[in-house]
């Protein structure tokens, strides 16, 4: 087996695969080689699970590269090259992983020697059925792959609708509009309605919808997908959707979100897109949440057809409703002594008038670090109101720049930078 595992790595990338299926083949002609170059394919996370025995062949030096994963997870190591024998549902199966260099990639590949098809084929579904369940964690797709986030999946554990201000009932009526129709699947086969959903997030910058997204992902409890971008050096973008959408299916019923829809669209890859969304491949159980702060930037083919979003929920800016709600909550998170008075909290909501949920945090951010300075106890009403009339001259003049006329030139009179977070 060293033998052979040395002479296919020797061999032009082309050869090796044939080379490694033919020897295995001659070393075991009694049993089927089962071989899978499938991502989903990965026998080590299936043993660690506890599913089956991955044991390693004591004649064959086993290359396992360490690699680092991160603060959160540490130094990790993985096969890179390595003969075993796997034993799964009562059969023991030789079995061999090879990875090697092509170009700037790094393919690898496993070759499972089986008693039969039916039991080499079992395996497979059996590994590649666990490998693309999601759970307790969120996948991102980035740069053509799909990883697991432990951050984004403890940002959405720890959001709740409670520290989201919404408009009335709009936080009732997603939850309610999304557990019905994960609990609705019999009902909409029955009578023939395809069983899928898609919702748009629709609003300026700043008022919520990425909290709400993450709030809605945590009470739904589903299996989800977070795509960044389509963009990857080594595939197209219309590859990278496909991938999306096929992935999605597989976690179905799951939650496929697309946070700031219109910049990962473009003219490359917006028909492909679309196909995915409503052509032929069923999507059934994937519910697609996306965000946009820029609705007229979407084709009205994404916008308007019902069969793509057709859901639509819109985050406008705060009312005074929303806005004395919003300056309560912050204000009960100060100390006693830093805390607006009553009659305070009603001026400070009225003085915010075009103020986004965004402005709002960045108001109490700003006034707090001016009252530390002074820390003087009952001063935080003038502190705030003084600096809602600074942000709102800095919120003017930005918008004020951003219609100002360009120069024949094609530059703008001056840059406008925006200090302010975005959605």
């Amino acid at each position: 087996m060293q033998d052979l595992i040395r002479e296919a790595l020797a061999l032009p990338v082309s050869a090796l695969p044939y080379h490694l299926t033919e020897g295995l083949a001659g070393r075991y002609p009694e049993l089927v080689v089962v071989e899978s170059s499938e991502d989903a394919f990965e026998v080590e996370p299936f043993a660690g699970a506890g599913l089956c025995v991955l044991r390693p062949c004591p004649d064959v030096c086993i290359q396992r590269p360490l690699g680092w994963l991160g603060p959160e997870d540490g130094v990790g190591a993985s096969v890179g090259v390595g003969a075993f024998e796997v034993l799964w549902d009562g059969h023991t199966m030789p079995a061999v992983k090879l990875t090697w260099q092509d170009g700037v990639c790094t393919p690898s590949r496993w070759w499972v020697c089986a008693p039969d098809e039916a039991v080499g084929r079992a395996f497979f579904g059996a590994v590649a059925r666990w490998n693309t369940e999601v759970r307790g964690e969120v996948l991102v797709f980035h740069g053509g792959e799909w990883a697991k986030d432990a951050a984004l999946f403890e940002a959405i554990r720890a959001a709740t609708f409670e520290e989201v201000v919404l408009a009335p009932e709009l936080a009732s009526t997603l939850l309610r509009d999304f557990e019905q129709f994960f609990a609705s699947e019999e009902v909409y086969r029955r009578h023939a309605v395809p069983w899928k959903r898609g919702a748009l997030f629709l609003g300026p910058p700043g008022n919520g919808k990425t909290h709400t997204l993450k709030a809605l992902v945590q009470a739904l409890g589903r299996p989800c997908l977070y795509v960044k971008s389509f963009k990857s050096r080594f595939t197209w973008e219309h590859e990278n959707v496909r991938r999306v959408f096929q992935r999605a299916r597989q976690a179905a019923p799951c939650l496929l979100v697309l946070e700031d829809l219109d910049s990962l669209l473009n003219d490359d890859n917006r028909a492909f897109f679309l196909n995915e969304m409503d052509g032929f491949a069923e999507n059934t159980g994937i519910v697609v949440l996306a965000t946009t702060n820029h609705p007229d930037r979407l084709d009205p083919a994404i916008l308007e057809r019902p069969s793509r979003f057709d859901r639509k929920y819109h985050f406008p800016l705060p009312a005074v409703a929303e806005r004395r709600t919003y300056v309560r909550m912050w204000n009960q998170r100060l100390a006693p002594e830093a805390r607006l008075s009553e009659a305070g909290m009603e001026r400070v909501a009225g003085a915010t008038d075009g103020f986004s949920f965004a402005y709002l945090k960045e108001l109490f951010l700003s006034s707090m670090m001016r009252w530390i300075a002074g820390a003087e106890s009952g001063a935080m009403d003038n502190v705030m109101l003084d600096e809602a009339a600074n942000l709102e001259r800095q919120r003017r003049s930005g918008v004020e720049a951003a219609a100002a006329p360009v120069a024949e030139d094609g530059e703008a009179p001056w840059p406008v930078i925006s200090p302010f977070p975005q959605d």
